[in-house]
């Protein structure tokens, strides 16, 4: 199944904020599986809030639904910030197969046309 990488310079769309009403699932290279929250979205990448920070630079799998699609990506994270509960964590897709990326570009579409707020983003 092809793969693509998904962080392309000048390709960034706007971020779908969720308020943390979707479940995710941090799974570490060492096995342990952390529970959060996504709070923002995108084809990029996201926002996820977590107990705890998770270090910069460190490769994951995130795993998460989003209506009729569940979602399997290699991440890397960014730079943790601090809230009021925990820490919201940024991460950026890596890469994913094509399908995959297609169907999450459709659900965030939806979320969009139902009104779902959104953040743009700048071009790099």
């Amino acid at each position: 199944m092809p793969s693509t990488a998904i962080t392309q310079k000048g390709q960034r769309g706007s971020r779908v904020k969720l308020g943390g009403s979707i479940l995710a699932l941090v799974l570490l290279e060492n096995g342990r599986q952390i529970r959060g929250r996504m709070s923002q979205l995108s084809i990029n990448g996201g926002l996820i809030s977590l107990e705890n920070p998770l270090d910069e630079g460190i490769r994951v799998t995130v795993l998460f639904h989003l209506g009729n699609t569940s979602i399997r990506s290699r991440a890397q994270m960014l730079f943790p910030m601090w809230a009021t509960k925990g820490c919201l964590q940024p991460f950026r897709f890596l890469e994913f197969p094509e399908a995959c990326l297609a169907s999450l570009n459709r659900e965030l579409a939806k979320l969009v046309s139902a009104g779902a707020p959104q953040e743009e983003e700048e071009a790099e």
